[in-house]
């Protein structure tokens, strides 16, 4: 009998540093998967900020939302996104993080969507180190379902 196979990067020690644990995965709001695996790649829907089933903040960044309430929720996404990684195939199974796109809400005029999503992005450089270096869109929208600020999908390369 083998061994069992080492977990590629020291995710749980590093969610446990961060004093975060893995929610159950959101129920869908419509007619999709939480997430998907096609090949050694998992695709994860849009995630939004929920937090026991219930949206953490709602409203337009630049608006009634602070960029750092609004990077926070980036967070809580990447963290929705990585329960789903884990539901459909185990975080061990993670070999790094392809690439993040972020979309926020925002009001007319504001710019600073970059800084919005890099509460995703930093979050998980923090559980995957350099595994979680990626490739990344931040993008401004008008509106995002349930008048979240923010919604973050993720790719992860998957053994």
């Amino acid at each position: 009998m083998t061994a069992p196979a080492e977990s590629a990067t020291p995710w749980r020690e590093n969610l446990a540093k961060l004093g975060v644990t893995l929610p159950p995965v959101t129920a869908p709001v419509a007619a999709y998967v939480p997430a998907l695996r096609s090949g050694s790649l998992v695709y994860t829907s849009g995630q939004l900020p929920f937090v026991d089933g219930e949206l953490v903040v709602t409203g337009k960044v630049g608006a009634e939302v602070t960029v750092e309430a609004a990077a926070e929720a980036a967070r809580l996404c990447a963290l929705n996104a990585l329960a789903a990684v884990h539901d459909l195939v185990g975080l061990d199974e993670v070999v790094r993080i392809v690439k993040v796109v972020g979309f926020v809400a925002s009001a007319p005029g504001f710019g600073d969507q970059p800084v919005v999503i890099n509460g995703a992005s930093q979050f998980l450089g923090a559980v995957f180190g350099d595994a979680g270096a990626h490739a990344r869109s931040a993008v401004g929208v008008s509106e995002l379902p349930r008048n979240t600020p923010v919604e973050v999908e993720l790719i992860a390369e998957v053994r």
